[in-house]
């Protein structure tokens, strides 16, 4: 039997697909990212299904919605005694290892299990000189948070049993907010303006209270932390945003930049051991990112950028180089995936289901056309009201419902429902809601029912 292949999972932390060059990035450049997706697969509808971190990476791990897997919020903890992919990979006989970013608790069941090694950030970290809890003792390291990540994951990678297949996690807390680079990228991009994003200058004319209610605005909602300087005086209001927005992507892409250098460390080491064509390599982030989309930074809402994840894969036994995966993947089918790999059938109660057909270029029967999503925190840090909706390849419909359901970190103000409908193929900006366009009132049916279907399907009964 032959033995499985290794898995180099690496994620970031609201890394856009739109700030990486091989989805056609106009403010980047990112090589060694690129090296994955020319030797394997760029997934163009790879989505999350809660646009937030700890939800995300918990429903990674399980294959679980967030209402099945208990991380709703920001604020909830994975409890480590329900099942994850990596009890399952390590019970195989894989070696199992965890550093950097964790965000799901740590001590006690929200420990990390399932992992021989796990050496992880304290909630979101910081970026210089972490501390991080190796194996449950809180110790500290010197250094940018991105290379230490780097450092500790190759010195794992390194004094493994190589007689074993391995599945190492490389997860980084870079661009998390407040993009603070490593000294050597302090100065990229000093010498040229960073263009601004097509809806910069969105009104939200067109669009739910929701979306103008948000507080995420570059103009109005970034702050001395994030900037790290005062705006200069006398700038017109116009001048000021464009200040700001220079001042934080800049910073957000220099962070980009510790990571390319983290992930080209990371091939390099693989082709140094002759073990690339036996291993699996994905990059991918735990959502997108509002690269100054709409005048926004964060996350959370259903919109394209924030719902999109950068997906790429690299497995040059299985996957052709330089293809382009199309159909809709979510991140509750990680999990089965990972598992297909190593020969093992995910078991109940999973909810995602393996992609590896799909990766090679195949779409099976039965595979998915639509995506049920979930934004549970309303009104909590950045006002952005609790939503559930469903996308298919040409529309998407999203639906306020304007109160707290009992989760951590909400608000308890309700806020009046309100609709939202995109036809993507004509407007993939989403500047245009046409819920109430009365030409659209078949498709509101057809996707309103669909909505009611799949959130029962997800088991989803708030």
């Amino acid at each position: 039997m032959p033995t499985p292949p290794n898995l180099l999972f690496i994620m970031s932390d609201d890394h856009a697909s739109h700030a990486i060059s091989a989805y056609g990035s106009a403010i980047n450049q990112t090589p060694q990212i690129d090296r994955i997706a020319s030797g394997g697969a760029r997934f163009d509808n790879c989505f999350c299904t809660n646009s937030i971190c700890a939800p995300s990476r918990a429903t990674i791990l399980t294959g679980l919605y967030s209402h099945n897997n208990g991380v709703k919020t920001l604020h909830d903890h994975l409890d480590g005694r329900q099942q994850t992919y990596p009890q399952l990979l390590r019970a195989a006989g894989y070696q199992t290892a965890i550093v950097g970013k964790w965000h799901l608790g740590h001590g006690g069941v929200n420990d990390p299990t399932g992992f021989d090694y796990w050496c992880i950030l304290p909630g979101h970290g910081v970026y210089d000189d972490p501390n991080m809890f190796e194996q449950g003792v809180d110790t500290h390291f010197t250094g940018h948070v991105s290379d230490v990540i780097t450092e500790r994951s190759l010195t794992w990678l390194r004094a493994r049993d190589k007689s074993r297949p391995f599945a190492l996690m490389v997860h980084h807390k870079a661009p998390h907010r407040p993009w603070i680079p490593a000294e050597r990228h302090q100065h990229l991009y000093d010498d040229c303006d960073v263009p601004t994003p097509p809806t910069f200058d969105d009104d939200y004319s067109f669009r739910s209270e929701a979306a103008k209610r948000a507080k995420m605005r570059i103009d109005r909602d970034l702050n001395f932390t994030d900037l790290k300087a005062d705006p200069p005086p006398g700038l017109s209001p116009g001048e000021e945003k464009h200040w700001k927005y220079q001042r934080y992507i800049k910073d957000y892409l220099r962070c980009v930049a510790g990571i390319e250098d983290s992930v080209g460390a990371l091939l390099d080491e693989l082709d140094a051991e002759g073990i690339a064509a036996d291993t699996i390599v994905i990059y991918t982030s735990d959502q997108g990112f509002f690269l100054g989309d709409h005048g926004w930074y964060d996350k959370r809402f259903m919109y394209e950028e924030s719902l999109r994840m950068p997906f790429v894969m690299r497995y040059p036994r299985e996957i052709p180089a330089g293809s382009v995966v199309t159909p809709i993947v979510l991140n509750n089918d990680f999990m089965a995936t990972f598992l297909d790999y190593a020969g093992l059938t995910a078991p109940e109660p999973t909810q995602g289901r393996s992609f590896r057909a799909v990766a090679r270029g195949e779409t099976p029967d039965g595979w998915r056309d639509a995506l049920y999503y979930r934004y549970w925190m309303h009104l909590a840090d950045h006002n952005v009201a609790a939503h559930y909706g469903v996308r298919t390849e040409r529309y998407k419909l999203i639906y306020y419902y304007g109160r707290a359901l009992g989760t951590t970190g909400s608000i308890e103000e309700p806020t009046p429902p309100e609709w939202e409908l995109f036809d993507l193929r004509n407007d993939p900006m989403e500047l245009h809601s046409v819920h109430d366009d009365p030409a659209y009132a078949p498709v509101v049916k057809e996707l309103t029912e669909r909505l009611v279907e799949l959130k029962a399907a997800a088991g989803d009964e708030e």
